[in-house]
């Protein structure tokens, strides 16, 4: 009988061990899309593939533009114009890639601004999206600045060089330590509740 009841607990302990594991494997796709406000307009900014852009590769990015409430801005609607800039970059220096704008049809988006984008270099980059209404429609003109993080790709790795190489910073997708740190020290205790249970 004794036994059984072990299992029980020992039950109890892996199911909780199993949604922690979940909660922690399924944080890193949540914070995928970026999204900005600025005025009375919103935008989700998506990469593909996985919003994890390569150098050298083309990555297909779009803009899902909403007024407040959530009505979608299609491009038709909107006159806007996107910027590329490498980090650091000192206002009023030129864009690094001015991509044009074309309507895309996204997850339930339909016309959207979209545009395909090949970064040069792996390396930290902002994203501008200036925007201002088409005649007839009714959004205040913003301006929204999204930070992208692109990785070595795989043309041309030998000669590849970060963008960002002389700026002293270290800028990663990985989990921050904490997150990592907090879930580690929860299982330890557990065990050990465990264990010290099982024994007594």
């Amino acid at each position: 009988m004794k036994f059984y009841q072990i299992n029980k607990k020992a039950k109890k302990y892996i199911f909780l061990l199993f949604c922690i594991a979940t909660v922690i494997t399924t944080i890193q796709p949540v914070l995928a899309h970026k999204v900005q406000v600025a005025a009375d307009v919103g935008a989700t900014l998506h990469l593909e593939p996985n919003d994890n852009p390569r150098a050298g590769e083309p990555t297909q990015a779009w803009f899902a533009l909403t007024r407040k409430g959530g009505q979608v801005i299609p491009l038709a609607q909107c006159n806007c114009k996107l910027a590329v800039y490498a980090q650091p970059y000192t206002p009023g220096e030129p864009a690094l890639l001015e991509p044009s704008l074309e309507p895309v049809t996204a997850e339930r988006f339909q016309g959207i601004p979209g545009t395909e984008i090949t970064f040069p270099k792996p390396g930290l980059y902002e994203l501008q999206l200036n925007g201002k209404p088409a005649q007839g429609a009714k959004f205040k003109p913003f301006e929204l600045k999204f930070e992208v993080t692109v990785a070595a790709g795989t043309a041309n790795p030998q000669n590849t060089q970060n963008v960002n190489s002389n700026v002293a910073q270290e800028n990663n997708n990985t989990l921050p330590l904490w997150a990592i740190a907090i879930p580690i020290l929860v299982l330890i205790a557990i065990a050990f509740t465990f264990f010290k249970k099982t024994r007594s």
